[in-house]
């Protein structure tokens, strides 16, 4: 399995504010740092998100929820969600719409890693 570092997440977080526009900037690296380390996470030497969907899902609920960016978390989760999917050989294939309207529920109803984790299979080759 490979991980996003955190200097990947930085750099994509720098290049959806420079295409979209937004505020630049660190809120708290300590949670940044939390979020990209979450899907390695483990207990008793198993790890605690199984599945690369699981890991996948504790990435982008951290992300958005955390708020570890100044501006962007959302944006920066949705090309964090795709890049770690990619380096994984996995395809997602979710649309604009779908995935506005699903990061938006993640940061309004708060599910769970087991839903989210769900709903990113549902859309992934």
């Amino acid at each position: 399995m490979k991980y996003l570092t955190v200097d990947e997440v930085v750099a994509m977080h720098s290049g959806v504010i420079k295409q979209f526009g937004g505020l630049p900037g660190i809120h708290s690296f300590d949670l940044l740092y939390s979020a990209i380390e979450r899907p390695k996470a483990t207990f008793g030497g198993d790890d605690l998100y199984e599945t690369i969907f699981d890991k996948a899902a504790a990435l982008i609920h951290s992300l958005i929820l955390n708020h570890p960016f100044v501006d962007g978390n959302k944006r920066t989760a949705f090309v964090s969600l795709a890049r770690f999917l990619y380096i994984n050989k996995v395809k997602f294939m979710a649309n604009q719409r779908e995935i506005v309207s699903y990061f938006l529920n993640i940061e309004q109803k708060k599910p769970t890693i087991r839903l989210i984790a769900s709903w990113i299979n549902k859309h992934c080759q």
